[in-house]
């Protein structure tokens, strides 16, 4: 005769072995991919991770994706600490926890937060704001007691960015976890962890969109496309997609756009192409790529009295734009964003649901799933444009 057990008992059973864990954490010998050193490949090493301290949570990760952000630190144009594990974007079962976390249990599946909620600081306490203190955007590498709880070989290995997910398990704060619907598929929720937040909450709630509006977006990567879905779900009536490769424009199509063009196809100032194109009435525009004179060209793009501009992708370090101010003085509005202005313990979960419940589609995110220890790989497909996200499945 054959047994079956029902999802909730799987459940109930791996939070008890869990909860088990919790009261035994100790020392976790596993596997991780450590950036020793920048313009190097990832090693596949074996790690040790340490037992999370007071107020914060061991994580099994089941799945993460590949972001250009990552990438940004193995080319040097984002500051961090070396080494370091690497890694963003992911979905995971707390495995144990620390002293005093209420808000997650061994067993619950959750979401690992690059940009946290401690839900105390004026950031989190203002309806406006989002970007918490404890946030690490300055990549200092270590938890909020100074220290990491990773070695390899003996040295200390950093964190990054509060999270650290290209590695079997990572050690986070318990204002960087979101716990999330235990039916939700890991290896395609993990992009709310970032990408796919980052441009929805970015058209939604950092531009807030508004209904029968103009829109472009400057870059049709995995962020663009997501800023594409965020104006359609707002309601704009015109969702125009900028790229210099035209392989993606039929993916931006499917996804919402209305058309796409390539700054290659005239000699005019992208500005005055898209000025022609709308009749001089594009409400709002998203710079999804990262370059400072993208930047300033989707400023110029947006209306000049009433139009908003924001800034999506994340700028190189140490750099400093010049612009006219004429942009400004004539009404615009320039803003920026970090995790799309998110509330991220708080929204995290809610987009989950609204995933779950068919509302938006990560499906078309996803070009490529590959096992872990082909991370090298991954980096291979983002930086020969072949992939929009890679997830990493362990």
């Amino acid at each position: 005769m054959k047994h079956f057990v029902s999802r909730h008992t799987v459940r109930e059973t791996l939070g008890m072995v869990f909860q088990r864990m919790s009261v035994e954490a100790g020392v976790i010998k596993c596997k991780a991919a450590v950036l020793w050193e920048q313009q190097q490949p990832f090693s596949i090493e074996e790690i040790e991770v340490a037992p999370p301290k007071t107020k914060e949570v061991r994580i099994k990760i089941l799945a993460t994706g590949i972001c250009r952000t990552d990438d940004h630190v193995i080319k040097g144009t984002m500051v961090s600490k070396f080494p370091v594990i690497l890694g963003h974007e992911a979905t995971g079962i707390v495995e144990s926890i620390g002293e005093g976390v209420t808000t997650v249990k061994p067993g619950d599946k959750v979401i690992p937060l690059f940009l946290p909620q401690c839900r105390e600081c004026n950031a989190c306490r203002n309806p406006d704001g989002n970007l918490c203190i404890r946030g690490d955007i300055t990549g200092c590498g270590v938890l909020s007691d100074g220290t990491t709880r990773f070695t390899c070989k003996g040295k200390p290995v950093h964190h990054f960015m509060n999270t650290s997910t290209f590695t079997e398990y990572t050690v986070v704060d318990e204002s960087s976890v979101a716990k999330i619907d235990d039916a939700a598929p890991p290896e395609k929720v993990c992009l709310i962890g970032c990408g796919f937040s980052t441009g929805y909450g970015a058209a939604v709630k950092t531009g807030k969109v508004k209904p029968g509006s103009t829109c472009v977006i400057f870059g049709l990567g995995g962020v663009g496309l997501s800023v594409i879905m965020g104006c359609k779900s707002a309601g704009a009536s015109r969702i125009i997609g900028i790229d210099l490769n035209k392989d993606k424009f039929e993916k931006a199509m499917a996804v919402g756009a209305t058309e796409c063009i390539s700054p290659k196809d005239s000699t005019k100032p992208i500005s005055e192409v898209l000025s022609e194109m709308t009749g001089n009435n594009v409400g709002y525009t998203f710079e999804v790529i990262g370059r400072l004179e993208t930047m300033i060209d989707a400023l110029a793009s947006c209306h000049m009295n009433y139009g908003t501009s924001v800034v999506v992708g994340a700028p190189p370090s140490a750099k400093m734009l010049t612009y006219d101010p004429m942009l400004l003085f004539t009404g615009r509005t320039w803003k920026g964003c970090v995790f799309g202005g998110l509330k991220s313990r708080d929204d995290v979960p809610k987009l989950v649901t609204e995933f779950l419940a068919k509302k938006f589609d990560l499906d078309q995110l996803i070009t490529h799933v590959l096992p872990f220890k082909k991370i090298s790989e991954g980096f291979e497909l983002l930086n020969s444009g072949q992939s929009i996200r890679t997830v990493l499945t362990f």
